[in-house]
């Protein structure tokens, strides 16, 4: 998109070989012969290469296999994808979306994308991210911005937000995405996506995570549809389970069983949500208590300094990048980073000192949370506080205090299951705001919980139907 075109609705959804299958559908499709494997991957790069000018997703294009061998008996076998540029892909350069270096070519797969590619999709290349994830938007300095597909004068959300803008269009059924701090769920939000952040450990961590002394990424995947984000889960499980967490098996619709959910619409940290937002809250409060389940409000016991302590422990993150930088490029140049992550890591180093007593506090929040939780199932709320922002609010070379402040009045809501460790899913909420964007709402639980979510996921959108781009 140039500076001369209008803003507008974009999407690939046409009459091919992936029609308007979702994944769990295409591959069935596959399955029975109706379509060759080589076929969709053909027709997936084309529906790529017809929005890719609007919406530039697209980090790193692939070679599209002319003979695709997906592994039998995969949940996904033949089912195009991306994975996204944050995650060793064996041949593909991994340039975490920074221009402070030159990305060279992975020499293996990460473990992540081994498990990813155990489910037998079909991968076309990768997706853009802004720089290290660090953002709720996919946006860059000296670069073009991923644009929301349902309205590209706006932000796709971040840091997933390359694999939630073609997902969200309709040139691929799923794509690669991991959260840190909301970027499965917030990219899910503002393109209309289903987008579950699992619980710690359900998916094989990145090596780089563990090193670190609180692990808060989780690996999945975003998609049109909950029963694409459940076939995922279970064709995960199937590669690899871990058995600190109970079993998952293939979750496949809603259940009878009533639950107590408490939900809330302003943040922990006191941050009030904007109206548009308390309104796809209570609609889906609503649609719960209509399907039969208790739902009530409640106000989680997060302290108050749990904003401040994150931003430091985040802070430390865009530090130690800078210190081990030369590991990604031998040309890493920490001045070449962009005014986020140049920000977070000056803020850091005139408060270093914080770091023990903020790695224990963050470390204890697990216990306010669970006391959250006395008597409940889960807990409904907002993704984010303010309905999807256009393009360039969030952009890193707005002067840091005013961006800090905006994204931390933004991303208020799901920092808190990335430090616990607590799975979190984000759905679409019946209505959307007057621009016709998405609004999410997020569904937590406790640890081992993603069953109870998906179910609940299931019933939401069996009751009303998640709205698609290609039916306005």
């Amino acid at each position: 998109m140039t500076a001369f075109e209008e803003p507008a609705t974009v999407h690939a959804f046409r009459d091919d070989a992936l029609g308007e299958h979702d994944a769990v559908g295409l591959a069935a499709a596959i399955r029975r012969g109706e379509v060759g494997a080589a076929e969709v991957a053909r027709d997936a790069a084309e529906r790529v290469r017809a929005v890719e000018a609007r919406l530039n997703a697209v980090q790193v294009h692939g070679e599209v296999p002319a003979h695709p061998t997906p592994r039998m008996g995969g949940a996904f076998a033949g089912v195009p994808t991306f994975v996204k540029d944050n995650t060793d892909y064996l041949g593909l350069p991994t340039g975490h979306g920074s221009a402070a270096f030159t990305p060279r070519a992975a020499r293996r797969h990460a473990p992540f994308a081994r498990q990813f590619l155990s489910s037998g999709v079909t991968v076309l290349g990768k997706t853009r991210l802004p720089e290290f994830g660090f953002s709720p938007t996919t946006e860059y300095e000296d670069a073009e911005p991923v644009r929301n597909p349902w309205h590209t004068g706006h932000s796709a959300g971040g840091s997933s937000g390359g694999s939630a803008a073609l997902v969200a269009a309709g040139a691929v059924p799923i794509a690669h995405a991991n959260d840190g701090g909301g970027s499965i769920r917030i990219p899910a939000a503002c393109c209309g996506l289903v987008g579950l952040k699992p619980t710690r450990g359900r998916v094989v961590a990145n090596a780089q995570s563990r090193q670190l002394p609180l692990d808060l990424v989780s690996d999945g995947i975003v998609s049109r549809s909950v029963r694409d984000t459940a076939a995922f889960l279970a064709a995960a499980e199937t590669y690899w389970r871990n058995p600190k967490l109970p079993p998952l098996g293939l979750v496949e619709g809603p259940s009878g069983r009533r639950l107590r959910i408490g939900f809330l619409l302003d943040s922990p940290n006191g941050v009030h949500s904007d109206p548009a937002t308390r309104a796809a809250v209570t609609e889906t409060v609503a649609t719960l208590e209509r399907l039969g389940h208790t739902v009530e409000p409640v106000a989680p016991a997060i302290d108050a300094g749990f904003t401040d302590d994150f931003l430091t422990y985040w802070g430390m993150l865009s530090f130690l990048l800078g210190v081990t930088g030369r590991t990604l490029g031998a040309d890493f140049d920490r001045r070449r980073t962009d005014g986020l992550s140049r920000g977070l890591r000056e803020t850091y180093l005139k408060n270093w000192q914080r770091t023990p007593g903020v790695l224990r506090r963050l470390q204890r929040t697990k216990e306010a949370y669970a006391a959250a939780f006395r008597g409940l199932d889960l807990v409904l709320s907002p993704v984010l506080a303010r309905t999807t922002p256009p393009i360039g609010h969030l952009s890193p070379a707005v002067p840091y205090p005013t961006l800090i402040e905006r994204i931390l009045t933004y991303v208020a809501f799901t920092p808190v299951d990335n430090v616990v460790g607590t799975p979190s899913i984000s759905v679409p909420a019946a209505s959307a705001t007057d621009e016709g964007l998405p609004i999410g709402v997020i569904v937590s639980g406790r640890p081992g919980s993603e069953r109870k979510l998906l179910e609940v996921a299931f019933a939401l959108e069996a009751d009303r139907p998640f709205r698609r781009i290609k039916d306005l």
